[in-house]
């Protein structure tokens, strides 16, 4: 089962990925080296991901980390088949015939 990000939310789960669990002040400073959010808006997308169950909270050495709990490689296959479900009638081939003559 694929989990649905917005492209706002695949920004924290990319900042996550990337540095791995990270502290709210920590998370907030790595979203922010890529888009011009503010803190509500970085915790709007946050609470959004851990009711989806792509992102979850541990306490750790008395402070919260968040960690991704989707793989990134899972979610980005789950972006492939919608794209090809949506543009080449979901024929992973259609896909492959046009990025081979692009």
């Amino acid at each position: 089962m694929t989990i649905p990000v917005t492209e706002a939310e695949s920004v924290i789960l990319a900042a996550l990925w990337r540095h791995g669990p990270l502290s709210f002040a920590s998370l907030i400073e790595a979203v922010r080296a890529e888009q011009a959010w503010g803190d509500a808006t970085i915790k709007t997308l946050l609470g959004r991901l851990m009711r989806k169950g792509a992102v979850r909270s541990e306490r750790d050495d008395g402070r919260q980390r968040y960690h991704a709990a989707i793989e990134r490689r899972d979610y980005l296959a789950g972006e492939v088949d919608a794209l090809v479900a949506r543009l080449f009638d979901g024929r992973r081939e259609g896909l492959r015939a046009f990025l081979a003559d692009d």
